[in-house]
Order: structure tokens, then C-alpha cells, then sequence
């Protein structure tokens, strides 16, 4: 049976109170709820939040001062995830996601490639003392990121099998290798075992499920029936109320 996580940066964001944003997860009987950037938020409330209402939190983001793609700022960017990790751990984050940053133009490809295995390399023993997992997430640069460096989820799985850290798998996000790539299915089966994290939107307008292209019922089985054993947050802009999103989603993922 999946897990579902709500994002709520995105899903009920109609609340202008974070807290509130956490119970209305609890409310519409989702396990778990993930945010962005920690480094201003007040997470000692949020996880009291979260252990009032029974929730897990499933994500957050590495927050560094600098790019992942620059091989000059590398010792920077770990320090940076080592600040996210200690916070991460002491609320019980599982995982955090990880971005690149944007392509460095001048610089080749391949320097930049090498310079997020260089990163992850460094901190991987870091995730694994604390006993987090570092996803790290493609991004779509034909709609949403135009010039983010990493779009390949191929790419992705080549860096994380390079860095070769249990503590460091791919954020699989459904929507953006949609556009990206496609072939949903296939990709996810051959990659599933080095994925640590997935999100979910349709495509297009990164809406929730079932409003575009993507037959997320079939999307959502095979994931099950692989095993998957951790999250798939839902990270989508909902069309209308946002309860009723999130109740298509469940039931897409056959929880309701």
C-alpha cells in the first residue's frame, strides 16, 4: 500500500497557518506531510504539530549557500547539507531532497556532473551516521526550470550509482520526467531501486491527478507493486478545493 505525503508549500496553502496547513493534512487522513526549505521555519512547532496530529514529516530540502553544479563551492555546499542534516534528524526528517542548482554556462558539462558526485560523496557519510536519506531531484527545463542542470532521471541514477551511498537516492518526480522524458513506467520499474522519494503532479499545469495526460491509477500500481516502501508526496498546484484533490489523488492510488 503507498504512502502518501502532502506537500504543503503547495496543498493547502490556503491557510496562511502553517500549523493549520498540518492538521488539514491529518484531516483529509493522509500519514505524512513535507515542506521546502527549512532554515525559517520554526520546526520545533512544526513537530508538535505533526506529533499532535499523528503525522510523520516525510521531507524537507538541503539548504546550502551554493550550487551543487559549482566544483569551486563544494566544500560550501556541505556544510550547507550538514546544517540541514543536524536540523532534519532532530525532528525525525527521513529525507531531504537535494537540487543541483543551475547550469554554469562556460562550464562543461561533464565538470559539473563531477561536481555534484564530489558533493554527495562528501556528505553521504554524513546521511548515513544520521541515518537520512539524500534524494536528489531532476527538474523539467522545458516548462518550470528552464537552465536547472540535472533533467535526466538516466543522468540521476548514473550519479547516484557513481556516489555508491545507500543514504543517497533519486527524488523521482513524476510530472517533471512526464515532460522530460516520458515512459513512466518503464524508467520507474528499472530505476526503482535506487529511488528514494517520488512526487506527483499531472501534466500538463502540474495540477493534481487525473486533470491532464498521465493515467496515475497505473502510475501509482506499479509503484506498489515494486515494493516501494517510502513516500510519494503529492506536490501539485490544486485546480479547486483542495481536499477533493487530495481525495482523487487517494483514491487514484487505490486508499480510498
Amino acid at each position: 500500500m503507498l504512502k502518501l505525503s502532502a506537500c504543503i508549500e503547495m496543498i493547502f496553502r490556503n491557510e496562511d497557518d502553517f500549523l493549520t496547513r498540518i492538521q488539514k493534512v491529518a484531516d483529509v487522513g493522509l500519514p505524512a506531510f513535507e515542506f521546502w526549505g527549512w532554515r525559517q521555519k520554526d520546526l520545533p512547532a512544526i513537530k508538535a504539530k505533526a506529533d499532535e496530529c499523528g503525522l510523520a514529516i516525510a521531507a524537507s530540502v538541503v539548504e546550502a549557500p551554493a550550487p551543487l553544479v559549482n566544483p569551486g563551492t563544494t566544500a560550501q555546499w556541505v556544510e550547507g547539507a550538514r546544517e540541514s542534516l543536524e536540523a532534519a534528524q532532530s525532528v525525525g526528517i527521513p529525507t531531504l531532497i537535494v537540487t543541483t542548482g543551475q547550469e554554469i554556462e562556460g562550464l562543461g558539462r561533464a565538470v559539473q556532473h563531477d561536481a555534484i558526485i564530489e558533493g554527495l560523496k562528501a556528505a553521504a557519510p554524513l546521511a548515513e551516521q544520521a541515518g537520512i536519506t539524500l534524494v536528489l531531484e531532476p527538474l523539467n527545463i522545458l516548462v518550470n526550470h528552464k537552465g536547472y542542470f540535472l533533467w535526466s532521471s538516466q543522468e540521476g541514477l548514473e550519479i547516484v550509482d557513481d556516489v555508491g551511498s545507500p543514504n543517497v537516492k533519486l527524488l523521482y518526480d513524476i510530472y517533471h520526467q512526464q515532460i522530460m522524458e516520458g515512459n513512466l513506467i518503464d524508467n520507474i520499474t528499472a530505476g526503482i531501486e535506487h529511488i528514494g522519494h517520488f512526487h506527483v503532479a499531472d501534466v500538463p499545469g502540474r495540477h493534481e491527478p487525473g486533470t491532464g495526460e498521465i493515467n496515475y491509477e497505473n502510475v501509482f500500481a506499479r509503484i506498489d507493486e515494486l515494493g516501494y516502501q517510502g513516500y510519494v508526496g503529492l506536490e501539485y498546484a490544486p485546480t479547486g478545493d483542495h481536499t477533493e484533490g487530495v481525495k482523487a489523488a487517494m483514491a487514484a492510488a487505490g486508499l480510498l
